[in-house]
């Protein structure tokens, strides 16, 4: 014979504490939403979250920081609050430099023809912008440290048919030392394969627009004072030693994110190299 158990064969078995207790539900910490912290009964809406920590604002405009999770409630019930997901962009999906994002296309093998420009910083912002389209075209950038030697760099990378060379040259201005240089290689055996382009700017920081800088303009820096230490003294930043000028570059670097921050004298250029290269 057997009997029913009504109390199962193990009546600890299971979370029995958590029986009949009402799971918090899990909501989205989005701007606007207001909650009251179970503890405190402070109440405020959600007006942004930073470093995990949502920042609710009261009645009186005050703004507080806590840290997302539990211990939450609307409507008095308790809630457990995480980061809203980012929202799936609508539309074709863009780079950096404006252009149609390709997706699932591999890096194409490398070019002979190529870009040059003159120094590290100016490889930086080009890579930051334009990197995407460059490894679709298969275009490299290389950074000369200058371009006093052109006509001999020229000479020994041979331009030719399939072979392009562009040149982004900085205070590419009329009488300068380097529009000089840039005439020379035109005329040179090796112009009809090359084409040198340039920027006004005195450096190619100013390419990046003042404005992401909290500044109206570039500072003028007189030509007696090396313009990126000036530059850096007129900003108030250390500029003691070239690792202080490199993490001023970074800084400046890290207030590009598209092409709309930077200038269109910078923009056309690139664009320029860009398509001779890889047409």
């Amino acid at each position: 014979m057997t009997f029913d158990d009504p109390y199962g064969s193990d009546v600890l078995s299971g979370n029995w504490r958590a029986r009949g207790i009402q799971q918090p539900k899990t909501v989205a910490a989005e701007n606007d939403l207001v909650v009251e912290l179970a503890d405190t009964g402070f109440t405020g809406a959600i007006v942004g979250i930073e470093n995990r920590l949502v920042q609710l604002e009261d009645r009186f405009g005050k703004v507080r920081a806590f840290p997302l999770g539990s211990g939450y409630l609307i409507d008095g019930k308790p809630v457990v609050l995480v980061a809203p997901q980012a929202a799936k962009p609508k539309g074709p999906v863009r780079t950096a430099s404006g252009s149609l994002a390709v997706k699932d296309v591999p890096a194409r093998v490398a070019r002979a023809s190529r870009i040059f420009v003159e120094g590290r910083h100016d490889a930086e912002l080009v890579e930051k912008v334009w990197g995407d389209d460059l490894r679709v075209e298969g275009v490299v950038v290389e950074y000369l440290g200058g371009i006093d030697d052109l006509a001999g760099i020229l000479d020994e990378t041979r331009p030719g048919h399939g072979k392009r060379i562009g040149v982004l040259v900085d205070h590419l201005v009329t009488g300068s030392k380097e529009s000089r240089i840039a005439d020379a290689v035109a005329r040179g055996p090796h112009g009809a394969h090359v084409k040198i382009v340039g920027h006004p700017y005195i450096d190619v920081w100013q390419a990046v627009k003042p404005e992401r800088l909290g500044m109206k303009a570039w500072p003028q820096i007189p030509r007696n004072i090396e313009w990126k230490k000036g530059i850096c003294a007129s900003l108030g930043w250390p500029h003691r030693d070239q690792a202080d000028i490199a993490r001023a570059w970074k800084r400046i670097l890290s207030t590009v994110s598209t092409y709309r921050d930077l200038e269109p004298a910078f923009l056309g250029r690139v664009e320029e190299l860009i398509d001779f290269v890889s047409e």
